[in-house]
């Protein structure tokens, strides 16, 4: 797999999204990050169906699924509709974020392992901020000090992976639970 550890991240985005890719992945590149991009490029044809915003979140869902990348960004043109079509493949985790502090705890609390953005919300700068949080953090950090935060976070992952919507149908719609982990709000020290 592809690892954030070793600077690997796959992207995608549609023509509306690409601006953004663009922007972001050349400052990623400059940082040392080795970018596999399996959506729309700069020499691409406008009239390849196949570069729909549906279809590279299916490409790029596709591959995290197969644990061929850890994690993956994706762009259109609000973020929405490729990160619902990223969603449909087993194990991804997406989010659509807007801000930094929205993309550490997509990552810090909820482990999201494909983030989205939109290009027509999304400013260059803002998503270069946004990627590099995203990156630079991982489920828990950041949150040491705030107790069973890492453990309730990672519990909800592992449900969601293990969720089988026709069982949880047959059990009258209750989570088929691995565990229990209190969570209490509590306020950061100073």
């Amino acid at each position: 797999m592809k690892t954030v550890k070793d600077k690997q991240l796959l992207v995608g985005a549609d023509f509306a999204g690409f601006p953004l890719k663009e922007a972001v992945c050349e400052h990623l590149r400059k940082k040392g990050w080795t970018i596999t991009d399996v959506g729309v490029k700069a020499d691409s044809n406008p009239a390849d169906t196949d570069l729909m915003f549906h279809r590279v979140g299916l490409r790029v869902g596709s591959m995290i699924a197969e644990k061929e990348f850890e994690r993956a960004l994706i762009f259109c043109g609000t973020g929405m509709g490729i990160h619902i079509a990223a969603s449909k493949c087993p194990h991804v985790h997406a989010g659509v974020v807007e801000s930094v502090p929205a993309a550490l705890r997509a990552i810090t609390g909820n482990g999201v392992n494909v983030l989205a953005m939109g290009a027509f919300y999304v400013a260059p700068a803002m998503g270069c901020d946004i990627a590099d949080a995203y990156l630079n953090a991982e489920l828990g950090s950041g949150y040491e000090w705030w107790h069973n935060f890492y453990e309730f976070h990672k519990l909800a992952i592992d449900e969601l992976e293990a969720f089988d919507y026709s069982e949880y149908k047959k059990n009258g719609f209750k989570v088929k639970k691995l565990g229990d982990f209190d969570l209490k709000l509590e306020t950061k020290p100073e």
